[in-house]
């Protein structure tokens, strides 16, 4: 008996020492095994909580928040979108219609310039004043006097000779060859008088010159309107209030090609006039894009036009169609593009100066465009701006909008382009939600800190300390 009870205490102490001295050792060793098992613990915990992360979808957003991101929330519209590609394009000038040549009519030295380089002159008014060197034209001043008195002379012979013939003392015959010599001086002095209307001399001067006043100098006037824009409606192409006198059309002194004391040849351009109210887009595509540019040619598609650097804030809206009107068939052997042009009306301002109008036009020659030709559309969709779209790997949001709550759906995105996304109408999205018209990737980092906070806007407490999600 005694020996067992000796063995028992034996073993127990054997069992006390064997604890201490585990427990001395891992007291002693406990810098190697300690961070093992807090780094174990630590990475529970944040699996659990990147978990947490995952898990929300709802944000909330302060009033001023809302205003700092000038977030717009509007609801959901099904309507159409046309998928475009982008073709870049230029504004130029209308080819017949935009500049207009003004010529010498004669012969001349370069007297006076009544209209410079930036004023703006209207039809019949004077541009230049000329002293006539022309042989021709003073030979046809000439022509056209002796004309005329020879037909009076004609005339008065005839009319002394009429009472003669009335009594048979000279034959009748002679009053009939009068007549025929009458004729053919009114058709030279009407061949005259067209003459010198080609060479840009008014009625009033060649009146005086049938009366022996010869003109030695001739005022430039600017040109009538073109008939063409007459047959488009654009009888005045100043816009508005552009044209203050209301008197029609006006031009502006675009470039002087003649100075003052030069001497200048019949048909020799002496300035050149523009008027940039009809204008051209002028598009450059390539030739695999031919077939689409052709299709929306042939259906009438409108194409939509961003203008560059347009201060469309000071000036009325643009209120026109752009369509195709043709397309080049020849392609620009340095760019391998091929142009199309679209008609383009134009807004101008005028403004008063130490008595002279100025004209300021909204679009100028030059300008860079960009043009979206439609291509295919899609129905039944929803259209948002692209800023509302947020993407994390294969996987599209949108933000939903419910008082101060925001809440993340997947979406499926059938196209985007600069400016807009198209979402599916498969039911991701409710009907008369109020989604978020922007600021998608503001959004979506905000709800990330907020769930990395602890702090998740999807769950609220409620005064007797229950924690809910949202009802």
């Amino acid at each position: 008996m005694d020996r067992k009870r000796t063995l028992r205490l034996s073993g127990g102490v054997a069992i006390v020492v064997a604890f201490v001295g585990i427990s001395i050792a891992a007291l002693v060793t406990r810098d190697r095994w300690w961070p093992w098992l807090s780094s174990k613990d630590a990475t529970a915990k944040s699996a659990e909580h990147q978990a947490a992360i995952e898990d929300a979808k709802v944000l909330k957003l302060s009033p001023q928040a809302r205003k700092n991101l000038e977030l717009v929330s509007q609801p959901v519209a099904i309507q159409s979108y046309w998928r475009t590609v982008q073709v870049p394009g230029v504004v130029v000038d209308r080819p017949g219609l935009s500049d207009r040549g003004v010529t010498s009519p004669a012969v001349g030295v370069v007297t006076q310039v009544h209209a410079f380089a930036g004023d703006t002159v209207r039809p019949g008014e004077i541009l230049f004043t000329l002293r006539l060197f022309s042989e021709y034209l003073q030979n046809t001043q000439s022509e056209l006097f002796k004309a005329t008195r020879e037909t009076q002379l004609i005339k008065e012979e005839r009319a002394r000779l009429e009472k003669l013939a009335s009594s048979g003392t000279i034959a009748g015959s002679r009053i009939i060859e009068l007549d025929q010599r009458i004729l053919r001086q009114d058709g030279l002095i009407q061949a005259y008088r067209q003459d010198l209307l080609t060479r840009g001399l008014a009625p009033t001067q060649i009146e005086q010159i049938t009366e022996g006043k010869f003109v030695s100098t001739i005022d430039v006037v600017a040109p009538p309107p073109v008939g063409g824009l007459r047959a488009e409606g654009e009888s005045k192409l100043v816009a508005n209030a552009d044209d203050p006198s209301g008197e029609g059309l006006v031009y502006e002194v675009q470039e002087l090609k003649a100075e003052l004391g030069q001497q200048v040849q019949a048909g020799q351009l002496l300035s050149v006039l523009s008027n940039h109210r009809l204008l051209y887009i002028e598009g450059h595509a390539f030739k695999q894009e031919a077939p689409m540019l052709e299709q929306a040619a042939q259906n009438g598609w409108p194409i939509d036009v961003e203008f560059a650097e347009d201060d469309s804030r000071h000036w009325p809206p643009l209120e026109q169609t752009f369509q195709i009107r043709h397309l080049a068939n020849t392609i620009d052997s340095a760019s391998r593009t091929f142009d199309f042009f679209i008609s383009l009306t134009n807004q101008s301002r005028a403004y008063e100066k130490d008595g002279q109008t100025f004209i300021v036009w909204r679009l100028r020659p030059g300008q860079r465009v960009r043009l979206h030709i439609p291509v295919e559309q899609f129905e039944n969709v929803i259209v948002l701006p692209t800023a509302a779209l947020v993407r994390e790997g294969p996987e599209a949001y949108v933000f939903s909008q419910n008082g101060d709550l925001f809440n993340r759906l997947p979406v499926h995105v059938l196209h985007e382009d600069r400016l807009n996304v198209v979402l599916a109408n498969d039911g991701s999205v409710g009907p008369g939600s109020y989604l978020a018209q922007g600021s998608g990737a503001s959004l979506n980092r905000v709800l990330k800190a907020q769930a990395a906070s602890g702090m998740r806007a999807d769950v609220h407490v409620h005064a007797d300390g229950t924690t809910h999600a949202p009802h």
